[in-house]
């Protein structure tokens, strides 16, 4: 396959031939195949082989010795090998193969492999819909996972291995940063605070294990509020929790008053902008003069690193595809001015070094 010629008719103000002209060429071929270069990863992962280059380190293995501690035919580590040679996976050292530094992340990085099942087990299958999803705004990939209005809905019902990847996708990009934020949140008095988006009660467990008098109101969809409940009832913390399960979007439900925290993590991105400013405009009515409100977002253009923004980019098209088909990952940009607009004004900033903002709102 050549890359020296340009698509026939198309006029660039870079000669055919030129480096860059070549270097975009080679990207564009990376794209065009980039869903077969996804599923031979997740089959070197899977089946080992990467898990063997890594302990044979720079001593490498050879195809055959691949082939022969692997139990998988010649053919198979041939046809894998290559691929990843050529995507950088590994590389040839002789006859050897020798992993790259890609190949160790892609093998033993918690992160990688949290975002790869996601895109395996949630994504994959509803992403051909995108373009229906775009056009109908609606998720219509949803149905491949299941028959619901939004994949909220069915999350309790999620089938394996889907639903293990969607909650381990989304535990993984809030645990890492609570035990930072306890802190942040109890250095003023809370009494009751309110946890918004509940979802398994992950945060309120940590906060009812943190300060021993606070009392917790989880609210979220009912089929979350059980798995809440089950996993709250294991650490026998049930007398300082109150459940209430509820669609937040339905005009007539209103949210508990008197808490002096509420807290929303990774809620808000759930919704349109149209959403989270009737979400808000609740919230400022059931607040008192003294309360807070506690969002935390991972915003992309808050992030340090270009990779970082454009994972969150990314998982902007499975809100589309199979979530709701109206909500995305949001710029601090975008999301700052639906806070104020819906009665809340943000009192701090905590950007934290995960990528994740805390902003800090009262009542305006």
């Amino acid at each position: 396959m050549s890359l020296e010629k340009t698509a026939p008719g198309h006029k660039r103000r870079r000669r055919a031939g030129s480096t860059a002209a070549v270097k975009a060429r080679s990207k564009a071929q990376h794209i065009a195949f980039a869903p077969v270069i996804f599923y031979a990863t997740v089959v070197l992962r899977d089946t080992g082989l990467l898990a063997l280059l890594a302990r044979a380190s720079q001593k490498g293995l050879t195809p055959d010795e691949l082939s022969q501690a692997s139990e998988l035919s010649s053919y198979a580590v041939s046809v894998l090998t290559e691929l990843a040679v050529d995507a950088e996976i590994m590389r040839y050292e002789g006859e050897r193969l020798v992993l790259e530094d890609v190949g160790y992340f892609l093998m033993d990085d918690t992160m990688t492999r949290v975002n790869m099942d996601f895109v395996r087990d949630i994504c994959y299958q509803a992403l051909p819909f995108l373009q229906d999803s775009l056009l109908e705004g609606r998720p219509a990939g949803l149905h491949t996972l299941g028959d619901w209005d939004n994949v909220y809905q069915g999350l309790s019902a999620l089938p394996e291995p889907a639903r293990s990847s969607w909650f381990r996708f989304d535990h993984y990009y809030s645990d890492q940063v609570f035990d930072t934020l306890l802190p942040v949140v109890f250095q003023r008095p809370v009494q009751r605070l309110m946890d918004i988006g509940a979802n398994t009660g992950r945060w309120s467990l940590k906060c009812l294990n943190y300060d021993s008098d606070v009392h917790v109101t989880l609210v979220d969809l009912p089929g979350q509020i059980n798995l809440a409940r089950d996993k709250i009832n294991d650490h026998g913390l049930t007398e300082r929790v109150r459940f209430c399960p509820m669609d937040v979007l339905e005009e007539n439900n209103q949210f508990p008053s008197g808490c002096d925290a509420i807290w929303m993590s990774q809620f808000l991105d759930c919704f349109s902008p149209e959403n989270i400013k009737a979400i808000l405009r609740k919230v400022v009515k059931s607040m008192s003069p003294e309360a807070r409100v506690y969002i935390l977002e991972p915003f992309s253009d808050r992030q340090q690193f270009s990779a970082a923004s454009l994972s969150l980019n990314a998982t902007s098209l499975y809100f589309t595809s199979v979530a709701n088909g109206s909500s995305r990952m949001y710029s601090y940009r975008e999301f700052a001015p639906l806070i104020s607009a819906s009665g809340l004004q943000i009192e701090s900033e905590h950007h934290l070094s995960f990528g994740h903002s805390l902003l800090i709102c009262r009542a305006s």
